[in-house]
This record gives structure tokens, sequence and C-alpha cells, in this order.
């Protein structure tokens, strides 16, 4: 029996800061994936940027990730760990905690957002298609890169699909959360509508880790604020089910909690394989003098329904506050570095308006109307101001869609680039 997919394995030496060439290098890992029939045909490529940050590419397996069989009928495919992630000299807590000084870590840290994904992009583009122009696929974060890319160096593009990733332009964090915060209490409402009972279950166990200290297995307590973390899963198309069946499990007879919720959740909000998601996540707004200062944290002081007394419970959504650096085992090491870099106020721009405004590469996105963790006006507006965009909205499929569809999106967005919709 033939493989399901041909793969191989690339490494790439990139400068760890591509505007000082000779200094520190780090390592990128990057996985081909071919049509077993179709190995030696010259196909053209398609890169796939993961959302996150600090998400590394899919493993592939038969018919995994969905997307994938609808994308190799037609293009050699590039999963790419984006530099932090996967085998791509990972940034995890134990290599963090090596640094001397948090100044020292935060600058290191500064090297891992979007205009550094693209300079890694170019570079690997140049030594592995001979300098032909690539098409990407860019889901959720993926699609913030693609702007930078088509800001940076649209060249190396020859068409972009975007799925549930068009950021605002010039959109603060604090632009960003003020949207955030009213879309997830409408999808944590949601949830308990379809699940009435969990509303009173997540309450019995915020009263009870009010008044018991509860460990998860690492060691860290368990909190109310840390328990509403798992709102995070909310805005993905199986998120309610995921969520309502980890509670199902969440109380023993005698009113305790079971082993089996402590692990899940410490695995659900630990950040022990992604701690860039977490150092990274209010970076992505950061252009000019603008620092973000926490502008997660600053919202939610604002919001008295979000409070932790309040009925029901509210879950949050995908928000870093601060107090996970000094929470949470695998985020420690990064606590006085992270707070550095929420008050930088001098990051580079990441995209750039006029050069969008005259883009000329076809770029097809699609915008789900009840995005939880994208704002759809925001998207829209994007939309707009790039030129070359075909923008499909739907309400079929939640932020996962690429995924949920089983390629049915990728397909449509490539006929959208191609003009064939």
């Amino acid at each position: 029996m033939n493989p399901a997919y041909a793969t191989v394995d690339h490494v790439f030496t990139v400068p760890l800061d591509h505007s000082a060439p000779n200094g520190p290098d780090i390592q990128v890992f990057a996985r081909e994936v071919v049509d077993p029939a179709r190995v030696g045909e010259r196909l053209p490529w398609l890169l796939y940027l993961q959302g996150g940050p600090g998400g590394k590419s899919p493993r592939p397996s038969a018919g995994s990730p969905s997307w994938l069989p609808q994308a190799l009928k037609t293009h050699r495919v590039l999963l790419l760990d984006q530099r932090g992630t996967g085998r791509s000299t990972p940034v995890t807590a134990r290599s963090a905690a090596r640094f001397t000084s948090p100044a020292q870590l935060a600058a290191h840290l500064s090297h891992f957002r979007a205009d550094a994904v693209v300079a890694d992009a170019e570079l690997i583009r140049r030594q592995l298609c001979g300098g032909q122009p690539w098409e990407t696929l860019g889901q959720s974060y993926g699609g913030f890169i693609t702007l930078t890319y088509l800001s940076q160096a649209p060249e190396g593009l020859r068409a972009c699909y975007v799925t549930g990733g068009l950021p605002g332009l010039t959109a603060t964090a604090d632009d960003v959360y003020a949207r955030t915060y009213p879309r997830v209490r409408d999808r944590v409402l949601d949830f308990y509508a379809r699940y009435p009972d969990d509303a009173p279950r997540l309450r019995r166990i915020a009263d009870l880790l009010a008044t018991t200290e509860v460990h998860l297995p690492s060691g860290d307590r368990l909190t109310t604020r840390r328990l509403r973390t798992l709102g995070l899963a909310l805005g993905m198309g199986d998120g309610f089910e995921r969520l309502h069946w980890l509670l199902d499990e969440s109380l023993d007879g005698d009113g305790e909690l079971t082993d089996t919720f402590l692990h899940q959740v410490m695995a659900l909000t630990g950040f022990t394989d992604n701690p860039l998601f977490a150092v990274m996540q209010e970076t992505l707004y950061g252009q000019g003098a603008a620092s973000s200062g926490w502008a997660a944290s600053r919202a939610l002081a604002g919001l008295p329904e979000f409070a932790e007394d309040a009925d029901p419970l509210l879950l949050t959504g995908e928000m870093i506050y601060p107090w996970m650096f000094r929470d949470i085992t695998g985020l420690r090491p990064f606590a006085d570095a992270a707070d550095l870099l929420a008050e930088r106020a001098d990051w580079p721009p990441l995209y750039d308006p006029h050069r969008l405004a005259a883009n000329q590469v076809p770029l097809a996105a699609v915008v789900y109307h009840d995005d939880m963790y994208v704002d759809a006006a925001l998207s829209l507006r994007t939309a707009c101001e790039v030129g070359a965009t075909r923008v499909w909205i739907t309400n079929e499929w939640e932020h996962d869609g690429v995924t949920a569809s089983g390629g049915r999106v990728l397909a449509r967005l490539m006929d959208l680039a191609a003009d064939r919709a």
C-alpha cells in the first residue's frame, strides 16, 4: 500500500535578527508534502502559515489535516514550523530560563513576530523554489502574517488564501479587546443556553476553588481565573461540545474535582507546548509608539459582568493576562520579559497601508461572520483597504472552518483567487 503522502523534511539556518545577518543563527524546520503519484512533477508550491502565534504546523497523516488532500490535487505543500515552534529552535520554558536577564530574553523574543516569519519564508523560498513565487494559505494568525508578507515582499507571492485571519491594519490591542469581550460574552451565554446545567456546574466549581486550595498535577494552584480561560475553546466548531464533556466529568460523587478533570485543565491551560502563544499575543498589535500595556487585563477591569463573583460566571477567550506568568509553571520564566514586551512602545510596523492598497497579488479570504477571535468588521474594513482582494463571508463555519469543512473552504478560496467563483 502506498503512503498517503510523500514527505521530505527540510532544515534551514536563518539569522535570529534578519537586520543583523552576521549575528546568532536559529534553525527553521519545514516539511514538504506531495501526492505520492506526483512526486516527480513540477508543481506550484503552497506555503502553509499556521495560526497562533506559537502554533507549529500540523503533522500530516491519512486525510489530516482535512484541507491537505484538496491542496495536494494541484500543489506541493510546505508545512512550516514558524520560528520558535515545533522543530524550529523552539522557545520553551527551559530555553527561556537560560537567559541571564529579563531584558536579554525580551530582546530575543522581539524577533519572533510576523515580520521575522516573513523574512524566514523569503529565505526559504529562494533556496527551495529557485526564486519562483509561491502561494500561501494563512489560518487565523497566519492571515496576519500574510498581510505582513504582502507589505514586505509581495514579489514572493503568486496568490494568497486567508481563513479567518484578516487583521485590522491600524487596530491597537485596545481596539481589538474592546470588540472581543462582547463577542466572548455572547458566546458563553450561547453555550449556557445549549447546556443549561453547565452554568451552575461552573459556578459550583468556582465557589469550590474560592474556598479550597486545589492543585493541578503540575503543582500549580487551580484558581477561578485560570478556570475561566477554558472559554478559549468556544470559538471553534466543536468547542461547545469539548467544554461540555470536560465539565461532565468534573465532579465526583463527593463534590470534589476529579483527577481526570484536573489533568485535562492542566493540559489545556498550561502552555507547555506553545508558550509563544501567551508571550507574543499582544505584540501582534504592536506598531509604532503605542504599547499594549496588558490591554486585555485593563479592558477586563472595566467590565463588571466579567467579575469572578458575577452570575452567570463568564469565561474568557483569547486573552492573555499578566497573572498567568506568575501562576502557570510553563510561563514563569517569561514573566519579567513579558512585562517588558507589554511596555515596549517602539515596535516596527507590520503592515504598509500604501503598498497594500496598491497590491496586485490575488488575495482570497473567508471571513467568518460570528468569529469569536477575529473581528469580522475589522476584517471587512481591511478587505476594502487591500487591492486585489476578494472576500467570502459565511456563518456556516466557526474559526476552524478550513479544517472543519474538509477542504471545501480552501477549494472555494482557490476559485475566488483564480476568478472562477
